[in-house]
């Protein structure tokens, strides 16, 4: 297999975006199967289909791969992921054996979280308090759901005193993308901790790159409609033509569907639009800056949480890279306020945290800034889908398939590692191994020969 070059990696998004790849996708015509979106899922998708000698179209409506993947220079001169960051659960994550494959630097990040409480690091006993109260609220919300308990998490916490707002923060914003009030505690119960994690080298793009490499890939190509209504076939009407395939696998973000920006006919069933719906994304937008010295120290893509009393809460992320780059995590509702309100509001309020935590000079410590806004980026609009109270069924329901030759796959439609690379890979994964069930069965009722009419003696 040919991996693309560490020259080709540090070139910059275009070097990603424009990574060629082995064929042609028709832009028209018939394959057995056209893959919707060159993410994590549409990338392990189509690999499944090319391994099973099946023909496929890799459909991608913007200028790149990789989804909510995306690694760039910037301005900064420096590779840094304006999109997902971590690789999740390393120990059982198929690209970690694929980027040791591409040979690519794979390493784990500084361990544990930093906590500042004021103007100072946490002190010991802080820091086991919050531990505590982190702890208690997860456990509440974890039995909750898994009692069956479809509610809202925040109706479940314990009494953690002063810690409320921060352990909110924590299991909210920061990690599910939410705050606490929207999320489900089914939900909630079911996503998989995962404390294992590892950090790429030069950018999370590495891997996806690597991965498409053998794939044949047509970019910039909007899918505007999908037909089901034809006999034994599916149409796919896209901006550069119309295809025919016998399946199709949409990876296509949970909020991109619930806006109608892909038309179905007919219409998708009740179930399934109610599925989407109780899925929606929360937020998880980024503001890249470079760092003037070292305020809060610290290791390599160390997180830096800050103790608050009331939502409006950023998360730091230190020496990105072992650089001098940092990032400014925007999440939940407080973070989508602020992103909306643009790059200068969330420049504001990063000088704000600066000021408040390590002195009113320190705002001057802050350099160059660039953002990453995917609440706004139209083929994505958010950070990870999470259920509302009242829809932690969601995720079972949107895994089945609309219609029979209509599959979903992304990470909303992993059951314990949704909002992760990995759960998108292996759904991918997941929805082609369908696909490729029932095209075979398809092609054994053909081949079998019509019952024979018995004559009359």
């Amino acid at each position: 297999m040919n991996f693309p070059t560490r020259r080709t990696f540090l070139g910059g998004a275009a070097a990603f975006s424009a990574a060629p790849a082995l064929g042609q996708v028709p832009a028209s015509g018939e394959v057995d199967v056209v893959i919707i979106g060159a993410g994590a899922a549409g990338i392990a998708a189509a690999r499944r289909v090319a391994a099973a000698g099946r023909s496929y179209a890799l459909l991608e409506a913007k200028n790149r791969i990789g989804g909510r993947v995306f690694s760039d220079r910037g301005g900064f001169g420096i590779p840094h992921d304006r999109g997902a960051h971590r690789i999740s659960a390393s120990g059982r994550n198929p690209l970690v054996a694929l980027g040791r494959l591409a040979e690519l630097k794979l390493y784990e990040p500084a361990p544990f979280r930093r906590l500042y409480v004021g103007t100072r690091e946490a002190r010991d006993g802080e820091y086991d308090n919050f531990t505590a109260a982190l702890h208690r609220a997860h456990r509440a919300i974890t039995a909750a759901g898994e009692a069956g308990l479809d509610l809202p998490a925040t109706r479940t916490l314990p009494e953690l005193a002063d810690w409320r707002a921060t352990v909110g923060f924590v299991l909210g914003p920061l990690w599910m993308t939410k705050d606490l009030d929207e999320v489900s505690t089914l939900d909630f119960a079911r996503a998989e901790e995962q404390r294992e994690q590892l950090v790429c080298r030069g950018g999370m793009s590495q891997l996806l790159a690597a991965a498409v490499r053998p794939l044949a890939l047509r970019m910039e190509t909007v899918v505007t409609r999908i037909d089901t209504r034809g006999r034994g076939f599916v149409a796919v009407e896209t901006s550069q033509g119309a295809l025919r395939a016998d399946a199709v696998i949409v990876t296509a973000s949970t909020n991109v569907l619930n806006a109608g920006s892909i038309r179905f006919d007919p219409a998708l069933p009740k179930r399934t639009q109610d599925a989407l719906a109780g899925l929606s994304l929360g937020t998880y937008d980024r503001l890249i800056f470079q760092l003037k010295g070292t305020p809060f120290g610290g290791g390599e893509d160390q997180r830096v949480v800050f103790k608050k009393n009331d939502h409006r809460n950023i998360a730091l992320v230190g020496r990105v890279g072992g650089s001098d780059l940092a990032y400014a995590e925007f999440c939940g509702r407080f973070g989508r306020e602020v992103s909306d309100a643009g790059d200068a509001a969330m420049s504001a309020a990063l000088g704000d945290l600066f000021a408040e935590h390590f002195g009113t000079d320190a705002r001057k410590l802050i350099g160059r800034t660039e953002v990453a806004r995917w609440s706004r980026e139209p083929f994505v609009l958010g950070g990870a889908s999470v259920a509302s109270p009242g829809s932690g069924g969601s995720r079972r329901a949107l895994a089945e398939p609309p219609h029979e030759r209509v599959y979903f796959a992304g990470e909303a439609m992993h059951e314990t590692w949704f909002g992760t690379v990995a759960g998108a890979w292996i759904s991918g994964e997941r929805a082609a191994d369908a696909v490729l069930r029932g095209l075979d069965r398809a092609a054994a009722a053909a081949a079998r020969p019509a019952p024979q009419k018995q004559r009359g003696r």
